[in-house]
Order: C-alpha cells, then structure tokens, then sequence
C-alpha cells in the first residue's frame, strides 16, 4: 500500500463515516422524529451531504488518484484485487463528485428532505396538489445534477442517474429487458388469472391480526432468517424500509390488522437487506469495495428470500405453523397449500409493495418510463398524476381511483431517488438466476426450507455474493456464481414454473 492510496483509504473512511450519520438521521426522520422536526432534519442533512462532498472532491484527493493510479500502472505488488477495484470505485466517486457543485448537492439534499415530509401528509390525503411544487424543485434539481454528470462521465442525463444506483448498466439495456417482458406479461398474466379462477380458492385466515401479536411474528421470523439483532432494529415507518450500517441495521414496515401478510413479507424483504449489509466484507468497512454491489443486487438479496425462498412450497409449510402459532384459530388456512394460494395470488393491483411477482414489474416498466421522461423533459410534473393512470391502464388494463394509490405511493421521486426503480424488477431477475443456481449447487436446500432452515441458502450467498462486496460487478458477480451474466430467462422460466405448469 503506497502513500497516496494509504491516505485515500483513510479519507474514505471519513466519508463513509458521514454517510452513516445521514443514514441513521434518514432512519430516525422515518421512524421516530416528531413532524415538528423536519425543518432542522433536512438542515441536518444538508449540512451532512456538503461535508461528504467536500471531504471526498478537496484538491489532495485528486493528486492521491493520480499517485496511486500511477503505482497501480507501474504493477505495484501491495495493490491487490481488493485494493485495484478499491481504487477503481474511488476514482468513480471522486469523478461524480466533482462534477456536480457543492451548492446543488445541498441544495437537492435539503429539497428531497423537505419534500419527503410533505409526500406524507399528500399521500395520507390523495391530494398531488400539496406536494406538486416541492416535486417540481426536486426534479429541476435532480436534471441539473444528471446534467452536471452525464458530462463528466459521458453518459446520457438519465444513465449517470442509474449509474448512482447500479454501475454499468443504463436505460439503453433496460428497456429491451422490460419491453420483452411485456409481452411476457400480455400472455402470461390472462393464462395465469385463468388457471388461478379454475383452482381451489384460498381462505383467508379469520383476523384481526394485532399489531402487537405481528410484530412478535415478525420479530421472530426475522431471526430466523439469520438476521442478528445484536445489530439490528426492528421499527415501523410509513414506508418498509432497510437503511442504517453494516454494524447497525435499521429495517422497518408498516402493519394492517385486518391483513397478516403485508407487514410479514414486507419484513422479510427488508431482512434479505440487512442480511446483505451484515455480510459484507468486514476486512473492507467503510471503503467502496466493502460496500453492496449496486442497488440491482441489493434488491436480487432481498427478493431472494421473500420470492424465491418465503414463499416456496416448502417455507410456506414452516411458515405457516409460525402464523398459526401466532395468531391462532383454524388450522387449515394456515396450511401450506392454502397459504400459497394466498401469498401467490397474481391480481392486477395499484399498489408495488403489494403486488405479486409476476405484475410487479409492470410498476417498475411504468416508474422507468415515467421518471426517464421527467429528466429528459418531456413530461411535466404537472402532467405526473394523468401519466401515471394512462401508462397503468396501458400496461395493466387498471386506472387508480386516486393518487395515493397513483403516483403517491412511492417515497423515492419525493425524497430525490431518480435511476432507482429498474434495480427492483433487474433484481428480481438476478435472484431467479442465483435461486436455480442455489438449487444445482447446495444439497437439500429445499428439505431444509421445509424447516424453516435458510443457513444452508444464506451460507451459499455469503460466499457467492455478501462477501465479495464491489470487488466484482452486479454481472460479474452473477457470471462467478451462475456461469453467465443476466439472463431474464431465468425470471420468466420461474414464473411459468410457479403459475402456468
């Protein structure tokens, strides 16, 4: 390790050391801060993003990437693959950094906090005119800032978006992915609700579900899972969601006492997060390399286990015991048969948390397009609420009864995520690649999900994916432990296996 590098490494972790404190103030703004505090959050955080910028685009930082490039270039013996791909990623942070203004990093940072805050009372309301102008800033904020980067990294305005979220793959390999999905979807879905009316109907369990009795559930299916609690949280928040550190995770979800499964699956989701987090590369902490390989493969962890694994055949069996244990009545709804045709019911539905893995995409096909359009400028914030009905009828035949359930739903776009959406549905394409790949390569993984046993799954992915940290790509990582990059094959290949065979 040459000085230059020595001193990178340090600075970095002084940067990500900031970045934890966003994160557990973005928690805490989420799940525990009184509304009279938002004013000062969003300062707070403000505040915050300016010290990261300013920390990593100082003028030594660039004299240090050019030092340590030119040891690198000279084949130096201390920089291994670690430490060349460490050296890779910071260059790619400075780059982005540097290109965009200090003053705007502020700014969109206190806009995002700011607007996210209104989102809530707008979504509680169904009423898009609240929230209306406060969006508008954040996405002529969010152009000016895709325009700043797409010139520094050569990319179109909405790619150096999605480069923030998932390295290496833009809207020009995305779109052919999802439009062939869609006319996936156009066949599968009509043949899936056919065969689905012509099947037994599922009973629904006799509620209410306590808030209090679901979180013990969830609480403990959490654990079961693997997920440490000696540095974890489980809280509740308008929105689920995982955030907090490697050494601290913070999920969250949102509870229905008249539905059992929201809550559940929604937790599920998030322990596939911090289950990532937690597995990272310690050794790495804190520098680019030791962190999660883009959001595309965050959420293939995430969807790992609430998809492919949660709701298999075998799970479902265990799963549903901790249900009837947990709230009691019946036996027979809770039975594994019953509850998959419960939990893997396709219906054409307005809400992305709560819809099935087949329609799902569907929301995420709809947020791409929309989101692309508002950065290119061809839709206006104005126009968001009518766009979004027209492009849900379009692809779902379905037109929300209001924006709450429209263009409300999300948190991203209001708290300034644009370029996030198509991770989700790539993600769910990865995690039926590394499922089916899981399967060839380690024994009895189903026979020990019929026990509620997902240590043999969890172990397969600590070495094949938590443990790699950014050392490899998203593709990179998907070719060392399936054999080829993303195959949306693999996707479709589940879904006629589940709903269709």
């Amino acid at each position: 390790m040459n000085e230059a590098y020595a001193c990178l490494t340090e600075r970095f972790r002084r940067i990500a050391t900031i970045g934890e404190c966003s994160a557990m103030l973005g928690w805490d703004s989420a799940a525990m801060m009184p509304p009279g505090g938002a004013a000062a959050r969003a300062d707070q955080l403000a505040l915050l993003a300016g010290l990261g910028h300013q920390a990593l685009t100082a003028p030594e930082v660039e004299a240090d990437l050019h030092q340590a490039v030119a040891s690198d270039a000279a084949s130096d013996p201390a920089l291994d693959a670690w430490d060349a791909a460490n050296l890779r990623l910071m260059r790619h942070a400075w780059r982005r950094a540097n290109a965009v203004p200090e003053e705007l990093v502020v700014a969109l940072a206190k806009a995002g906090s700011t607007c996210e805050k209104v989102w809530r009372t707008a979504r509680e309301t169904a009423d898009f005119a609240l929230v209306r102008d406060h969006l508008a800033e954040v996405v002529s904020l969010t152009r000016q800032t895709a325009a700043a980067l797409s010139s520094a990294l050569g990319l179109a305005p909405y790619d150096a978006l999605m480069d923030g979220y998932q390295p290496g793959i833009g809207a020009d390999d995305v779109a052919p992915v999802f439009a062939a999905y869609e006319t996936f979807l156009a066949d599968a879905l009509p043949r899936a609700e056919e065969r689905q009316a012509a099947a037994a109907q599922p009973v629904r369990p006799a509620g209410p579900f306590p808030v209090a009795a679901q979180e013990t559930l969830c609480r403990g299916v959490a654990l079961r899972l693997g997920l440490d609690f000696a540095h974890a949280r489980l809280d509740q928040s308008a929105h689920p969601f995982s955030g907090g550190t490697p050494t601290d995770v913070r999920i969250t979800t949102r509870y229905d006492e008249t539905d059992f499964a929201s809550a559940l699956m929604a937790v599920i989701h998030e322990t596939g997060h911090a289950l990532y987090e937690q597995g990272l590369p310690s050794a790495h902490a804190r520098l680019p390399v030791g962190e999660a390989a883009g959001m595309a493969m965050h959420e293939s962890q995430s969807l790992i286990l609430e998809m492919q694994a949660a709701r298999s055949d075998a799970f479902l069996g265990w799963l549903g015991s901790a249900c009837h244990t947990a709230f009691g009545g019946e036996a027979a709804p809770w039975r594994a048969g019953n509850l998959a045709r419960l939990l893997r019911r396709v219906q054409r539905s307005f809400i992305r948390v709560e819809a099935d893995e087949m329609t799902y995409p569907a929301h995420v096909i709809l947020r791409f397009r929309l989101e692309r359009a508002m950065i290119d400028g061809s839709l206006r914030v104005a126009d968001l609420p009518g766009a979004w009905n027209e492009g849900m009828h379009g692809l779902l035949g379905i037109i929300p009864p209001d924006d709450a359930r429209g263009c409300l739903q999300d948190i991203h776009w209001y708290d300034g995520a644009f370029g996030y959406f198509p991770s989700y549905t790539l993600g769910a394409m990865a995690a039926a690649q590394l499922m089916a790949a899981a399967r060839e390569q380690v024994a009895g993984l189903d026979a020990a999900l019929g026990q509620g046993d997902v240590a043999p799954l969890l172990g397969w992915l600590r070495q094949a994916v938590h443990g790699v940290g950014s050392r490899l790509t998203f593709n990179e990582i998907l070719r060392e432990a399936t054999g080829r990059t993303l195959d949306p094959a693999a996707f479709q290949a589940h879904l006629r296996a589940r709903y269709l065979a």
